[in-house]
């Protein structure tokens, strides 16, 4: 029972939410860690700092995947806990193949790889970039990415639009372009593939310059695709963000909610303890 009740502190701790103390600890502690190490693989792409703090680099990684491993390892061993309606076998499958524990064990297989898998100096460079995906690992710790996801589910239909009209312009205009142009540029515009590379860049930026028209009604139709590209790229725009500030104050709402009950269910309590009290007195 003792082990138990030590697992179940275990899980609280790990999948408090932050509700308990030691679980708001461990999110901080965990978070500030995901965070350094960003910036970790950032500065060591600096070939001075990679040579001067080099040792300071690979004790910090260590101690990273140490801490990481722990994690998971102990989110593993509690998954019957996440998972009460199966057994303990099937609940340990469940949580490896769930999305979350999938990027924490992608949080520390660079590391571990190399150590077991012979690989070139190339491969080695990868797996090494790869430790930016340990970013990813906040997702446990921030409602920004969850109501990101939410907010994209609720509006797909909206976002499907958009995107299918953004998708019908690109092609228009680099079917119209790539006729109109190759003639004159046949090194340029090759074909209607190089074109949809033109009408992109020129629908969600002013053009890179490396493929341009030249022609008058070529130069036409690239005004009208570089205007048209402001709305289309406002449109999704748009929809996310003032969806995301629906759910961003939809959940402030609901936890306001949650307090306010909390307060109301606490002077109840305080008040029948005080009368536990009163009458104890004057016996």
């Amino acid at each position: 029972m003792a082990e138990m009740t030590r697992r179940e502190k275990v899980h609280e701790m790990l999948d408090g939410g932050g509700r308990a103390v030691n679980s708001a600890a461990l999110e901080t502690i965990i978070g500030s860690l995901i965070i350094a190490n960003v910036v970790a693989v950032v500065l060591e792409s600096f070939d001075p700092l990679a040579l001067r703090y080099g040792a300071f680099f690979r004790w910090f990684e260590l101690l990273s995947v140490t801490l990481f491993t722990i994690e998971y390892l102990l989110r593993l061993s509690v998954s019957d806990l996440r998972y009460p309606e199966s057994p303990p076998f099937l609940a340990a499958i469940r949580y490896i193949v769930s999305p979350l524990a999938i990027v924490d064990l992608a949080a520390i297989l660079p590391f571990y790889l190399p150590l077991l898998i012979p690989l070139d100096l190339r491969a080695l460079r990868i797996l090494r970039l790869a430790r930016v995906m340990r970013m990813l690992k906040l997702n446990r710790y921030t409602s920004a990415i969850g109501t990101m996801r939410t907010v994209i589910i609720k509006r797909r239909d909206e976002l499907g639009i958009t995107f299918f009209l953004t998708a019908l312009t690109i092609v228009s205009a680099a079917t119209l372009m790539y006729y109109v142009e190759s003639p004159l540029q046949p090194e340029a515009f090759t074909n209607i593939v190089t074109s949809i590379w033109w009408a992109v860049a020129t629908l969600t930026t002013v053009g890179y310059g490396d493929i341009y028209p030249i022609t008058p009604l070529g130069r036409v139709l690239a005004g009208i695709v570089a205007i048209s590209g402001i709305g289309l790229v406002a449109l999704p725009t748009g929809i996310l963000g003032s969806s995301f500030l629906e759910e961003y104050n939809a959940k402030r709402i609901r936890a306001a909610d949650r307090n306010r009950r909390y307060r109301r269910r606490e002077p109840k309590a305080t008040r029948g303890t005080c009368r536990k009290r009163s009458r104890r007195r004057p016996s």
